[in-house]
């Protein structure tokens, strides 16, 4: 993807391009019980932490997963704007066959597919209807550009291929292997220029790659897409607990540095984002954390660790 590089401090006009996604993506389930024997079962993700309605999933030392349960919750709908889906990233094609051979072993229905040139993705839903992208990237190598652009279509994967390769492996599945990571997220917005405008003037995503669905945005470590929603209706409000909806619950960036976080909460007062008080979260989890609101009430935190 393309990287950006830093401006200085006193020119910088958008967040600092070193951001990264920080810590696991948030999502609200109706049932975490079930959520967890989704996640654990079929998906293959390890159960990192539990603590009464929340739990965290994704592979030793790397959190992908955070989920609230919130009972009651309205049902996800597709004409929300929010999350599109997910995208976790397998380090090889073996280990996308092996996590296909997992998922039929655990008795689940046919996925979704698009062979994309850059990378075989197979899609599915949770029991809650967040979308999920499991996929592998091909090596740069082997991709194709025209025009100064790489060249991206939405194809059958050869799944017989991929179960192939896996069994010439030789390794048998035992769970998402180390190496594993969040690839990128898919958002659904009301309006994608205007989401465009705010994630690339205010947090500093470069404009990468026009897709069929919208754009894809990256800063070099973090990839986003944004694509419209069919008949978008607004996130929820501020208070999930007067709205409880299954969605997106937030997403969380992370900044270097106190003076970064500081400087991005300067910047959002500047283009008239509304957002809070930098808040300490205290030793025990030696963060600090500034939350606001994208264009289309999508709940985004900004984090930076204690210097």
């Amino acid at each position: 993807m393309v990287s950006t590089q830093p401006a200085s401090a006193t020119d910088r006009t958008s967040i600092h391009p070193d951001t990264t996604v920080n810590g696991p993506v948030s999502l609200t389930v109706a049932d975490l019980d079930r959520s967890l024997q989704f996640y654990t079962g079929p998906i293959g993700l390890a159960q990192l932490e539990r603590n009464g309605g929340e739990a965290t999933l994704g592979v030793p030392g790397n959190p992908l997963l955070h989920l609230v349960e919130q009972r009651g919750a309205r049902p996800w709908t597709e004409y929300s704007t929010g999350l599109y889906h997910f995208a976790i990233l397998l380090p090889t094609r073996a280990d996308l066959g092996r996590w296909v051979r997992n998922w039929y072993d655990h008795g689940m229905p046919d996925f979704g597919q698009g062979d994309h040139l850059v990378s075989e993705a197979l899609y599915l839903r949770d029991p809650d209807g967040h979308g999920i992208e499991i996929y592998r990237d091909r090596p740069r190598s082997e991709w194709q550009w025209q025009n100064g652009r790489v060249q991206m279509a939405s194809l059958p994967v050869d799944v017989a291929g991929l179960l192939a390769e896996a069994e010439r492996s030789g390794a048998s599945w035992s769970g998402a292997p180390a190496g594993t990571t969040m690839g990128h997220v898919h958002l659904q917005v009301g309006d994608i220029g205007t989401a465009r405008a705010f994630y690339t003037d205010v947090l500093g995503f470069a404009h990468v790659l026009d897709l069929p669905s919208g754009v894809f945005l990256s800063n070099g470590t973090v990839g986003l897409g944004i694509g419209p929603s069919p008949a978008p209706s607004r996130a929820p409000s501020d208070d999930r607990f007067d709205e409880a909806r299954i969605g997106l619950d937030h997403l969380s960036f992370g900044v270097a540095s106190r003076e970064e976080l500081e400087r991005a909460q300067q910047l959002l007062e500047e283009r008239g984002v509304p957002n809070g008080e930098i808040t300490d979260l205290g030793d025990a989890f030696g963060m600090l954390i500034l939350a606001f609101r994208d264009p289309d009430n999508i709940q985004l935190e900004l984090t930076a660790l204690y210097d």
